[in-house]
């Protein structure tokens, strides 16, 4: 059933896109917090994906006969959410409660500009997972339309 395999690739894209989508718009939602629970200012988060082994049926096959359960389909994973290390901005604003001695604020290390971007970019990586979502739905009824 290389079709269910193929809605799996697809389905793992649009989680995967989903996720970093989410990060994005929490990097955004902290652009001027100055304090958080860790210390400290917020630092912009970032989405590391990996492509996940992908078997051929022949492989899968072996495995199922040697009694393994490693049948995975392929895809993207997200392995981890990190954090930038990039600098953090300082901004002069003696008024501030977050200021250091010499009145500069550490403020966090997001750029608008480039979670922006990103944001377009993972939307069109979630668009384009859609459209071969709803590819593979046509083949599979096609499919089905022959054995009538």
């Amino acid at each position: 059933m290389a079709f269910l395999n193929s809605m799996s690739v697809v389905g793992s894209g649009l989680t995967a896109q989903q996720l970093r989508l989410d990060v994005i718009s929490e990097n955004i939602t902290n652009q001027n917090t100055t304090r958080t629970e860790g210390g400290g200012a917020y630092r912009r988060k970032m989405v590391v994906f990996q492509s996940q082994d992908s078997l051929t049926p022949f492989q899968q096959a072996l495995e199922r006969a040697r009694g393994g359960g490693r049948t995975d389909p392929g895809g993207v994973q997200v392995t981890a959410i990190v954090e930038d290390p990039s600098d953090l901005k300082l901004v002069y604003d003696p008024t501030n409660p977050d200021a250091n001695a010499e009145g500069y604020v550490e403020m966090p290390n997001v750029d608008l500009v480039k979670e922006i971007a990103d944001a377009m970019a993972a939307s069109q990586a979630y668009s384009a997972n859609v459209t071969a979502f709803n590819v593979l739905k046509q083949v599979t009824a096609k499919g089905l339309e022959i054995g009538k």
